[in-house]
């Protein structure tokens, strides 16, 4: 029998008014029974789905690209590699120059975790809304050569906030239908492993061009 030696959370809490993208409205949640009045309580949740831990699909840039319950479950699990970014200046593009030291580390069929450190900035403050380091497009170039699966980064986006930044990552990776695996939380904690075994599910959403996920790591004995 399997045993997991090490498990590690990677995903952010979605709650009322919870940080995310600036121009969308921010999530509420309501309550369409309280325990006094029925004896049980039940939530509602007005979100977009791009929001806290969460997980592309080619139709969220593309009008004919494969929605999220179109991807085989098998896409989204596999091993994965984290990138040490921390210390990364605000705004910056990850380049192929910053990817290139872990070329031969990574094989195809697996996924990468952009660890920038901005997870920890995670609020209502200008550096976390608008300032993130951010996949360039010889980046997300580099993914594609290497036939990762999936990407993961913990700012809002794997594209950067300033015009002309947000596009070029998304559109080389979706498509080619590499998955972003945005907003996570990725702590220091992962560095301590060269390999995790990443399981990022994203919620069953027909005809959806994102959903949000809940992303763990793993280290077996």
């Amino acid at each position: 029998m399997v045993k997991i030696k090490k498990i590690i959370d990677l995903s952010q809490p979605l709650f009322h008014n919870c940080p995310g993208w600036a121009t969308y409205k921010m999530t509420e949640v309501n309550y369409e029974a309280v325990y006094p009045v029925d004896g049980f309580t039940a939530e509602r949740i007005d979100l977009n789905v791009h929001t806290a831990t969460h997980m592309d699909a080619p139709f969220h840039f593309f009008p004919e690209g494969k929605k999220i319950d179109e991807f085989p479950i098998s896409q989204f699990v596999g091993e994965a590699v984290p990138i040490d970014l921390f210390g990364i200046a605000p705004e910056e593009p990850i380049r192929r120059e910053h990817l290139e030291p872990y070329a031969d580390k990574v094989k195809p069929g697996d996924i990468i975790l952009l660890c920038t450190g901005w997870s920890e900035k995670r609020g209502y403050t200008k550096d976390y809304y608008y300032e993130w380091p951010f996949l360039s497009r010889e980046g997300a170039e580099w993914i594609v050569e290497k036939q990762l699966k999936g990407v993961g980064i913990d700012g809002l986006s794997i594209g950067g906030w300033a015009e002309g930044n947000g596009p070029p990552a998304h559109e080389v990776l979706l498509s080619n239908e590499v998955w972003p695996l945005e907003e996570l939380n990725l702590t220091k904690e992962l560095l301590t492993e060269e390999r995790w075994f990443l399981c990022a599910f994203p919620l069953k959403l027909q005809g959806f061009g994102g959903a949000p996920v809940r992303a763990v790591a793993m280290k077996f004995e």
